[in-house]
């Protein structure tokens, strides 16, 4: 991949091809650890990856409740206003499943993308969401994606990094769904703007809820 140098700390850093030949011209200017975006979160909640998390009261986690788009607005109000948001799930898992992602900016919808598939997994489908949602921003975007998955979390902020510098092996055995995390971790390292963040589940947090009725759409008649 190629190389750049950091204005900040003048360390090298790469970053893949790819996202280099979807914006002809744009240069990397920052390392991931010294990027805009990076600084100015740091200032307010401490180090990248550490997760922010949005509750609805401290009481106990309501279940499942497959609400539609509009029952999810008109029943939740709580929760960040700015971002994306992404939940995935397969029904039972394995076996049918679907994937939604939800990208708001002071409390409206930008843009929206879900889908869904016949035989999958839940942790495919919460990448899967990831991955979309990753896709929506540009190289240079300063954005918060919201996942309730803290496994894709510690997955793309601590362990992959390791594992693609070891050729992507890792002592305990297979890398389950390699294709998805490296296809995720490309799209996370070319964006040193973006923060990944965990935001709990089913906690009452709008955007949350409106993700999680994005990926559950392919078990209702209306969205």
């Amino acid at each position: 991949m190629p190389d750049f140098t950091c204005q900040t700390c003048s360390t090298s850093f790469s970053v893949p091809q790819a996202a280099l030949d979807k914006y002809p011209g744009w240069k990397p200017k920052f390392c991931r650890e010294h990027s805009p975006k990076k600084t100015a979160s740091s200032k307010r909640s401490g180090s990248r990856g550490a997760g922010k998390r949005f509750s609805a009261g401290g009481g106990a986690k309501r279940t499942e409740e497959n609400l539609t788009l509009d029952e999810v607005l008109r029943k939740y109000t709580d929760g960040p206003t700015d971002g994306l948001f992404t939940d995935g799930s397969s029904v039972p898992n394995p076996g049918p499943g679907g994937w939604g992602a939800v990208w708001v900016r002071d409390g409206e919808v930008v843009e929206q993308r879900y889908g869904q598939a016949e035989r999958t997994t839940n942790n495919r489908m919460e990448l899967t969401a990831l991955i979309e949602a990753f896709k929506l921003l540009p190289l240079d975007a300063e954005e918060t994606v919201h996942t309730d998955s803290r496994l894709c979390v510690d997955t793309i902020t601590k362990w992959a990094p390791n594992w693609k510098k070891k050729g992507w092996k890792k002592k305990s055995g297979e890398i389950k769904n390699l294709e998805l995390i490296q296809e995720l971790l490309e799209l996370y390292e070319s964006r040193p703007g973006v923060e990944l963040e965990w935001i709990a589940a089913h906690s009452g947090n709008r955007w949350n809820e409106y993700a999680d009725s994005l990926a559950t759409a392919w078990m209702r008649d209306s969205l």
